[in-house]
């Protein structure tokens, strides 16, 4: 639980209006739980009228319906994964059970009355919340949908009637976060429309006053108390969202005329807040970048095939950002891997195996066109065909597209730097959005750099929120980023683990990325003010060099400079002399490994489990995998291999050595002298050398740290 200190701070990120709204809304909570609000009358005859347009399903592809099968019949099996935890209780799963830590949340206690915070008393609320979003059920609906088998249609009606049964409106842990009200909202959406043609269908929803009451209750809560001020980020566009869809899809309350105005009105103020001109998502969080546009997407489409009218300015962000999207991913279509990650899905129709960024990309490509500069779109999944049928005209951005692909997105501060397989993101932008920067990381600076997609220098991730304070800490401190720590503390100052009470101000000094030759980035910011860190990189060909300096005449005395490799290098430090080499990612680089969508976070059947950034399981230390240290070796048995290099490899070794068994890739990193190198991995006491691949899953990685003076320090990586 938070304590009174973190209260404080909290109320001194809000401004006057934001303290007034909170105030209203404790008023409306305490209304609520002396006197539930009543829903109104059912209509005698409701008629569901946003189907499928004929042919529909008919225009996926045979490989994405495998894919969804797939998914669909491990859950019909029971088996499904949440955030690295396999469940084999799904047949019918218990909606307040922590799988992780054995805790059961309280099921009928007032909902804002659960202390949805404190892992002791609920468990791991991550755990509890996401298969209450019910994305589950959206892939078994799809799977019925282009099947016609029943038997996936009554599993979803079973975990229906049993959830609208064991969470009664404003009980529980289920209604205490508008982001789950919304996202759950979607899904109903997807289901009835995914069963249209199920004979049990109308006794599910439109006959059924259980459901009547649950779609009444979760809209009225998310017009009455959707997130504002310092919170409307990604969570008030998932409750618009929500309650848009409900509202088109599900029109039959004397409210559903002004939710759908006032949900569509919000959602256009909201995605333009949330995005920058350049089409990045303000968060500064690359996964939040995907849900916000999966829901704006799954939300105006809805309306548009309603006849509700959606604004040019709404499919302008949406245009902006699928955009952005193609601009900086990798040439495997991975996107970055700033900020904050919690595997957030918006809607969810697609197998475990469908990559969620070529998926996005494919229905933006459908929407809104692509431009020549795009990397290639495998267009193979079930989402984008369903969307584009909804569709009732194609829209296209109002705005200027950019004829080129754009290498430095200005407002955002992101700098991707290419060179063949080289791709290197460079981060000179704001520290976060709005006052809390809720989902930001004390990462200015930081660097990124990938090799045909696999992680070389590696953004360690996320892991977890609440629970494990010391894990949190770490996975979003300046120490756990590619850049320079000073004085031993962060650069910006947190003031809990959705908060940041001091932000670090950063400033891109000069950006050079012609078509053709040498690219070169330059930026500072002031974190350790007086003292100004200045950093500098280059890419010529295979080589990139990385400057740093510290400026200003009161210099902190201690500095650490790191580095986070990708979970599949091996590292061999030899004095200050790195040797790195990966298993070359197989395939021609079209598709990426992570971020694989279909099946919620909680991947189905090993969705979820993959471990490398790179798509594939990370390679165990050289000590067979033990939590922590590094392996001396010394003398021959190891050669220099796809190097040429003849000389035995000597030093310290730090991940297991690639076998013979495929392709290598190597480079060889020249480290500052005036530091002292140590290598790290696998760490817990302090945390140190770690990768999470996705939230709740980490894993041992290699770190090395630089410990001195800081003044001129050049590192230069060159790939053979």
């Amino acid at each position: 639980m938070m304590g009174p200190g973190w209260y404080l701070r909290r109320l001194s990120r809000m401004g006057p209006a934001e303290v007034v709204g909170r105030a209203r809304h404790a008023v409306v909570q305490r209304q609520w739980r002396s006197a539930l609000p009543s829903a109104p009358d059912w209509p005698a005859h409701p008629e569901f009228t946003a189907s499928l347009p004929s042919g529909a399903l008919g225009k996926v592809s045979g490989e994405a319906v495998s894919r969804l099968l797939a998914t669909a019949d491990e859950l019909m099996a029971g088996r499904a994964e949440y955030f690295g935890v396999e469940r084999s209780d799904f047949e019918a799963p218990d909606w307040f059970l922590d799988p992780k830590t054995g805790r059961r949340a309280p099921s009928h206690v007032y909902a804002f009355d659960v202390p949805y915070r404190s892992e002791d008393t609920v468990g791991d609320i991550k755990q509890i919340w996401e298969p209450s979003r019910h994305q589950h059920l959206t892939v078994l609906a799809a799977a019925y949908a282009l099947t016609g088998s029943p038997a996936y249609a009554s599993r979803v009606a079973a975990h229906l009637r049993s959830w609208w049964a064991e969470n009664p409106p404003l009980q529980g842990p289920h209604w205490v976060s508008g982001i789950e009200l919304g996202i759950r909202l979607l899904s109903w959406v997807w289901v009835r429309r995914l069963l249209d043609g199920w004979d049990g269908v109308t006794a599910l929803f439109e006959d059924n006053p259980d459901f009547q009451l649950q779609l009444w209750h979760h809209q009225n809560w998310l017009a009455t108390l959707r997130s504002h001020g310092s919170s409307a980020n990604n969570h008030v566009i998932a409750e618009d969202a929500g309650l848009l869809a409900a509202a088109c899809a599900f029109g039959w309350f004397p409210e559903s005329a002004g939710w759908r105005t006032s949900a569509m009105r919000s959602l256009d103020v909201q995605l333009r807040r949330n995005t920058f001109a350049s089409g990045l998502n303000a968060e500064l969080a690359s996964e939040y970048h995907g849900l916000v546009l999966e829901l704006g997407l799954a939300a105006a489409v809805e309306a548009d095939a309603a006849g509700t009218p959606v604004p040019e300015s709404t499919w302008d962000v949406l245009g902006r950002m699928t955009d952005a999207l193609a601009s900086i991913v990798d040439n495997r279509l991975r996107p970055p891997r700033q900020g904050d990650a919690d595997d957030g899905f918006g809607l969810v129709v697609d197998g475990s195996e469908t990559d969620r960024w070529a998926s996005l990309l494919a229905s933006g490509e459908v929407l809104f066109g692509r431009m020549d500069w795009w990397p290639p779109i495998p267009g193979d999944d079930v989402r984008t065909a369903l969307l584009a049928a909804l569709a009732s005209r194609t829209p296209r951005p109002s705005g200027v597209r950019p004829n080129r692909r754009p290498a430095h997105l200005r407002d955002a501060g992101m700098t991707i730097l290419r060179s063949g397989p080289v791709w290197v993101r460079c981060d000179g932008g704001p520290h976060g959005f709005l006052s809390i920067a809720a989902h930001a990381h004390a990462d200015a600076l930081s660097l990124e750099v990938r090799h045909d997609g696999v992680d070389v220098l590696a953004d360690p991730g996320t892991f977890c929120y609440h629970g494990e304070p010391q894990w949190r800490s770490y996975f979003r401190s300046t120490l756990g980023h590619n850049t320079l720590e000073l004085a031993g503390r962060d650069q910006s100052v947190s003031g809990g683990p959705f908060l940041w009470t001091r932000h670090a101000v950063t400033k891109v000094l000069e950006v050079h990325t012609p078509q053709d030759g040498p690219s070169r980035w330059s930026a500072a910011h002031d974190g350790y003010a007086p003292a100004v860190h200045r950093r500098t990189v280059e890419l010529d060909g295979d080589a990139l060099k990385i400057i740093d300096e510290v400026l200003g005449e009161d210099q902190p005395a201690a500095a650490r400079l790191t580095f986070h490799f990708g979970p599949a290098v091996t590292v061999v430090l030899d004095g200050t002399t790195a040797r790195l080499r990966w298993p070359a990612e197989p395939g021609p680089a079209t598709t990426g490994g992570e971020g694989r969508s279909g099946s919620p976070a909680a991947g189905v059947g090993g969705f979820g489990s993959v471990a490398g950034g790179d798509g594939r399981s990370g390679s165990l230390a050289a000590d067979g995998g033990r939590a922590a240290g590094s392996v001396a070796l010394r003398g021959g048995g190891e050669r220099g291999g796809a190097t040429g290099v003849d000389d035995p490899l000597v030093g310290r070794v730090s991940g297991s050595l690639p076998g013979a068994g495929g392709a290598v890739r190597t480079a060889v990193m020249e480290l500052p002298p005036g530091l002292s190198w140590t290598v790290h991995r696998g760490e817990t006491d302090p945390p140190l050398g770690w990768y999470s691949a996705g939230f709740g899953r980490k894993e041992p990685s290699t770190t090395l740290v630089g410990s001195g003076t800081p003044g001129h320090l050049t590192t230069l990586l060159r790939f053979s």
